[in-house]
């Protein structure tokens, strides 16, 4: 007799709004994943139960449209776009999300996953794409969690200071002042993951260095 497939899922959500953000009027955006990914879900609260072959991509979409809800109202295209990019073709083989000693990260989309991959398991990539999609945060979350691990010794973590054709001789202030805007995703990653006095002691011991690119120097050991 075959046996249907069941998950337990619990959604970490703060209130009845999120909740019902995500579920949609009626259930409707729970209706519509079960339906494209033909998955039976059910829920008392923020605890779902899943059935069906799809159901890990059914909790993928789920944790999306959590991640989604923190910043706006889901609507049903948020629902759709979720589902969308996970077409069970274009999943990562391998399940990749980032842990320090502050934060747990959840990595929301099938191009962050290969992203942070990406990341761990080769020496070099480029990472492009709009503002607002997790390059930078991503990336400094992998190397506090590198750092932390002692995977590395140190970081020496650059961003571009000279963006849409500006040039830093217009900008008000000494170099620091000038690069600061620039720099401050990267700070803000930093005390989010470690802490404002760990990451200055570190910054002080020079065990992590933030710099703009074309001021970075080169190092040997």
């Amino acid at each position: 007799m075959y046996k249907i497939a069941t998950m337990n899922l619990t959604l970490d959500i703060n209130n009845s709004e999120q909740l019902s953000s995500i579920c949609g009027s009626f259930d409707r955006h729970l209706e519509t994943i079960a339906k494209s990914l033909d998955v039976q879900i059910n829920n008392i609260g923020e605890d779902f139960t899943l059935q069906g072959d799809n159901q890990h991509i059914a909790a993928r979409v789920l944790q999306d449209l959590l991640a989604l809800s923190d910043s706006k109202s889901i609507e049903i295209h948020d629902v759709e776009m979720a589902i969308k990019m996970y077409s069970r073709q274009d999943l990562p083989e391998k399940v990749v999300n980032i842990k320090t000693k502050r934060k747990f990260i959840h990595i929301r989309s099938k191009n962050q996953q290969k992203y942070v991959l990406d990341i761990k398991n080769k020496d070099c990539i480029f990472g492009i794409g709009p503002a607002g999609t997790g390059k930078t945060y991503l990336a400094v979350a992998r190397a506090v969690e590198a750092l932390e691990s002692s995977e590395v010794r140190r970081l020496i973590l650059v961003r571009p200071a000279v963006e849409a054709g500006e040039k830093l001789g217009f900008l008000p202030g000494d170099m620091t002042e000038k690069v600061d805007p620039y720099l401050r995703p990267i700070y803000d990653a930093l005390y989010e993951m470690l802490g404002f006095d760990k990451v200055e002691k570190l910054l002080e011991k020079n065990i992590i260095e933030v710099a703009p690119r074309l001021y970075a120097r080169s190092y040997t050991e």
